[in-house]
């Protein structure tokens, strides 16, 4: 598998309806839907089911579960500076907030994300992005 397969398939999610929790091509996804999503496509089976949460989860617990799950599943973070397209990036809205947004690099300055009220969409890793950036993991594989 490549970075480039990685990027093709959550290329394939934008115009994806937003919706909390869900993870379904073309009907609706959050960050996390659409990861759980391009993981589907890419391996089979997800590896676990997220429990139901909240918009205010990582505000209400502060745990760090998004980080938690990108080591078990990804293994160890990449220096920001080595990512490539098709990486998973993790966001971090605040410093000292658990990390909450997730997204995949589709090239050296854009990433593809769900976003509340827009959908699954590719943006420009603008400075006020890049500086959320609070982890980065390979896809298994690559």
């Amino acid at each position: 598998m490549t970075g480039a397969e990685v990027v093709i398939t959550a290329r394939g999610w934008i115009g994806t309806p937003y919706r909390h929790q869900g993870a379904r091509k073309g009907v609706g996804c959050d960050c996390l839907g659409l990861v759980r999503g391009i993981w589907r496509e890419l391996y089979g089976e997800e590896p676990e089911t997220p429990p139901p949460y909240g918009m205010d989860w990582a505000e209400r617990s502060g745990e760090e579960r998004l980080q938690a799950a990108a080591l078990r599943y990804f293994g160890p973070p990449v220096a920001t500076e080595a990512m490539m397209p098709g990486d998973l990036l993790l966001f971090r809205w605040q410093e000292g907030a658990a990390a909450k947004h997730l997204g995949v690099l589709s090239a050296a300055d854009r990433f593809i994300h769900a976003y509340e009220t827009v959908g699954v969409t590719e943006s420009t890793l603008v400075p006020s992005w890049r500086r959320r950036v609070a982890g980065v993991y390979r896809w298994p594989g690559i």
